[in-house]
């Protein structure tokens, strides 16, 4: 197995909130040694109503470069070659690939692990047809918290505002639809103002990222191009979740379900691309397509006018509207 990665370092520069669901041991049992500490419960403040409360609601905060240093070194003892620093120039969806270097390769399995604007998926037809762009800064926190922030307003066009503690600092950011790109840095200013002003945040800017979130929904994961079977997981294959934005999970277990229905087609298994569909959608298609639904709910009414309170609720994980038929 060889692997392509166009950054330098393993897991550098990280754009991720860092926050993943309490389960995830259960998937990913390395993940502790990543662990920077819990959490706990969700407050969510829509517009400038109180914060309402929800409790326990379990997760963890890791160390996103550490976590996927971590599986770079499970894949090399496994028996990955892996290559950073080395972007592919080509993706021939019948499995030639020509990196960047000019050296080529030839697959019968490619795997896109690679992003919400998948190189892999590009060469097969198939992209995210829906972005969010996501800015964060990290700054020193006034206090410990194990609660996570989010922030709902009718301003956030598709997207939400976030704080989430992570030992001694905390992640702010904003979340917004591309189209409305140019506001979000004065909209993540606002944010940090506002936690400032509240004493939750302290200090200047430790650093900043930010990137592209999938919510479009679901891809087709699996195609075969002549002997060469195309599998797209994580964010390439649509797997975030279209309201929260959250896909650390659903990249690791569909990685590794990838992994195995590569060695099945390589057994000789020709219904491997065709059950590879199947168990992504018995895995993920429920919770994948109500926030689908949501999502396209809210964002109708955004098109047609300012969304109010109760419909920001009815469009947020931690409401019950949200899970009603």
């Amino acid at each position: 197995m060889v692997a392509f990665d166009r950054r330098q370092t393993p897991g550098l520069p990280v754009q991720c909130a860092e926050l993943v669901p309490g389960l995830i041991g259960q998937d990913a049992h390395w993940f502790h040694r990543a662990r920077v500490q819990g959490v706990e419960a969700m407050a969510t403040l829509v517009e400038s109503e109180p914060a309402d409360r929800l409790a326990p609601f379990p997760g963890h905060m890791i160390d996103r470069a550490l976590f996927d240093r971590e599986q770079v070194e499970r894949a090399r003892e496994a028996g990955a070659e892996c290559y950073f620093g080395c972007p592919v120039r080509k993706i021939d969806p019948a499995g030639l690939v020509i990196s960047e270097d000019g050296r080529c390769w030839r697959a019968r399995v490619l795997i896109g692990a690679d992003g919400p604007r998948s190189p892999v998926g590009r060469a097969v037809g198939r992209r995210n047809s829906a972005l969010v762009m996501a800015q964060q800064v990290t700054l020193k926190a006034a206090g410990s918290s194990s609660t996570t922030d989010i922030f709902l307003s009718h301003r956030l066009i598709g997207g939400y505002g976030w704080l989430f503690p992570r030992g001694n600092v905390a992640h702010v950011g904003v979340g917004v639809v591309t189209a409305e790109r140019r506001g979000i840095k004065q909209h993540l200013g606002e944010l940090v103002e506002r936690l400032m002003a509240a004493e939750r945040v302290q200090g200047g800017v430790l650093s900043r990222t930010g990137g592209f979130i999938p919510v479009g929904g679901p891809l087709q994961g699996a195609s075969v191009h002549g002997h060469c079977l195309v599998l797209l997981a994580g964010d390439a294959a649509g797997l975030a979740n279209a309201v929260t934005g959250a896909g650390i999970h659903a990249a690791v277990v569909s990685g590794e379900m990838a992994g195995e229905t590569a060695r099945s087609w390589l057994d000789g298994d020709t219904c491997a691309a065709e059950e590879y569909d199947d168990e992504l959608d018995d895995v993920f298609g429920a919770s994948l397509r109500r926030a689908a639904l949501r999502r396209a709910q809210l964002m109708q009414v955004w098109r047609e006018r300012k969304p109010d309170p109760v419909e920001l609720r009815r469009g947020w994980i931690a409401y019950p509207e949200y899970w009603a038929a």
